[in-house]
C-alpha cells in the first residue's frame, strides 16, 4: 500500500509544536537511570490523554501504551528511551537542565517527545489501524543492566512482530536518515584489573615489586588482542581508560587499578576476549612476582538489525522522504540496550541526524554542550508515523 505523504506531513505537522514543548520540558525536568519517576508520570499523563490507549506501568519508571486498532493484524512495538545523564549541562538556552548536575545529553528527551507525538497521532486515528501497536517508554538505558532487559523480562513485548527504535545522531545532518541491515552497534564489555605488587620507597626499587612498571607492561600487550589474536577481519576495540595509581613522588605503591571497555559484534569474541586479556595479565604479573584480580563485566548484546525488517522500514522511510534523504550508515562502536528487545522479536535501530553548525548543533554526545537540531524532532515524528501506518496496512 503506497504511503500519503502529504496526509503524514500534515499529522506531523498537527503535533509539532507539542512535540517542541515536550522537549523541552523533559530536556529541563532530567532524570537519571532507574530514576525517571517524574518522567514517566509526565509521559503517563500526556498519553492519558489520547484515545483508545491502554496504559501500564510495567516497571515504576516506564510506560507502555497499547493502541489496538479497528481491524485485526500484528503487533508493531515502537520504543524511546527517556534517561539523562550524570553530566552538568554548560548550554545557555531558555530550556537549559534546572537539575545541577543532570542532562539530557544524549538526545532521549527529543526520542520521548518524538513517541508521544507519533502516540497522538495513531491514537486519533484507530480506526484506520489493523493490529496492535506498543509504545514503548523505556527507563535506563545508559546504566547496566538496562531497561529494556527489565522489560523484556515483564513480557512487554511478548507477542510482538516486530520492535522499531530510532536514535537521534549528532554525525548525521537533520534531515537525514541512516540505516543498515545487520551490524550496527557493539557489545560495550567493560574489565577491571587490579595488580598487586610490593610497596615502598622509590629510591630502593629493587627492594620492592613496581605494579605501575608491570601494569604500564599490561596496558602495551593488551593491545595484542586487537592486532594479534583475533581475526582482523572483525572489527574489535580494546581500549585502556583509567589507570590509578600512587600518592607520592618518592613512594612505589602495592597496587594499581586499570579500567576499560571492550567492543565487538561478535559474541563469541567477548568470551575470547576475557581469556586472552586474563593470560596476558597473568603472564606479565608472574613474571614479575606480582599478582593480580581481573574482572570481565559483559555489556549489552551487539545490535544486529533483522534483515527483512530493515528492507521493510527502508521502503517505508525512502517513501516518505525520498531516497536522497534515507542513506546507508556505517556501524558504530557505541552499544544500546535495544539489543535486549532483538533477543525476543525480529528488531531494527535506524539513525536520525541531528548536526546543523549553522545552529551551533555541532557538539557529541555525552558532551556538556550536546543539544538537536529540533526540526529534527519532525522527522523523527514522521519516521515513526511511515513506519507504523504501512506495517498496520500490511498486517
Amino acid at each position: 500500500m503506497a504511503l500519503n505523504v502529504l496526509s503524514i506531513d500534515s499529522m506531523v505537522q498537527s503535533v509539532e509544536e507539542d512535540v517542541i514543548a515536550w522537549r523541552r520540558h523533559l530536556h529541563q525536568h532530567p532524570e537519571v537511570s532507574f530514576q525517571e519517576r517524574e518522567t514517566a508520570q509526565f509521559v503517563y499523563d500526556r498519553l492519558s490523554t489520547f484515545p483508545h490507549l491502554q496504559l501500564t506501568r510495567p516497571t515504576p519508571t516506564s510506560v507502555v501504551a497499547r493502541l489496538s486498532g479497528a481491524r485485526p493484524g500484528k503487533t508493531l512495538a515502537l520504543r524511546a528511551d527517556m534517561d539523562a545523564l550524570p553530566i552538568y549541562e554548560e548550554n545557555d538556552v531558555p530550556y537549559c537542565s534546572q537539575k545541577e548536575g543532570v542532562m539530557h545529553a544524549c538526545g532521549h528527551d527529543g526520542h520521548t517527545a518524538m513517541l508521544l507525538g507519533a502516540a497522538k497521532v495513531l491514537a486519533e486515528r484507530q480506526a484506520d489501524i489493523a493490529g496492535d501497536i506498543l509504545f514503548v517508554f523505556q527507563h535506563a538505558e545508559e546504566l547496566l543492566p538496562g531497561g529494556a532487559a527489565e522489560l523484556v523480562e515483564q513480557g512487554v513485548l511478548d507477542g510482538v512482530d516486530a520492535v522499531v527504535g530510532q536514535h537521534l545522531w549528532q554525525p548525521l545532518e537533520t534531515q537525514r536518515i541512516g540505516i543498515r541491515a545487520g551490524e550496527l552497534m557493539a557489545s560495550p564489555d567493560t574489565f577491571y584489573i587490579t595488580i598487586l605488587g610490593r610497596g615502598g620507597h622509590a629510591a630502593q626499587p629493587h627492594l620492592n615489586v613496581d605494579p605501575i612498571a608491570i601494569g604500564a607492561q599490561v596496558v602495551t600487550n593488551l593491545q595484542h588482542v586487537a592486532s594479534r589474536l583475533k581475526d582482523p577481519l572483525h572489527p574489535f576495540v580494546l581500549s585502556v581508560t583509567k589507570f590509578i595509581g600512587g600518592t607520592a613522588d618518592n613512594v612505589i605503591p602495592g597496587s594499581v587499578e586499570l579500567c576499560g571497555t571492550v567492543r565487538t559484534f561478535r559474541e563469541e569474541l567477548r568470551d575470547d576476549a576475557a581469556a586472552w586479556m586474563e593470560r596476558i595479565v597473568r603472564g606479565i604479573t608472574e613474571a614479575h612476582g606480582a599478582s593480580y584480580t581481573f574482572r570481565y563485566d559483559k555489556g549489552y548484546r551487539p545490535v544486529i538489525n533483522d534483515e527483512q525488517l530493515t528492507a521493510f522500514v527502508q521502503d517505508a522511510l525512502v517513501e516518505a522522504f525520498g531516497a536522497d534523504m534515507v542513506t546507508s550508515t556505517a556501524p558504530t562502536m557505541g552499544g544500546e540496550d535495544f539489543s535486549a528487545y532483538q533477543t525476543v522479536a525480529p528488531g531494527i535501530f535506524f539513525f536520525t541526524g541531528i548536526q546543523n553548525e549553522e545552529k551551533g548543533v555541532m557538539f557529541p554526545h555525552h558532551h556538556p554542550r550536546f543539544d538537536i537540531d529540533e526540526d529534527a524532532l519532525r522527522v523523527g515524528v514522521k519516521a515513526f508515523l511511515a513506519i507504523a501506518l504501512r506495517f498496520a496496512a500490511t498486517a
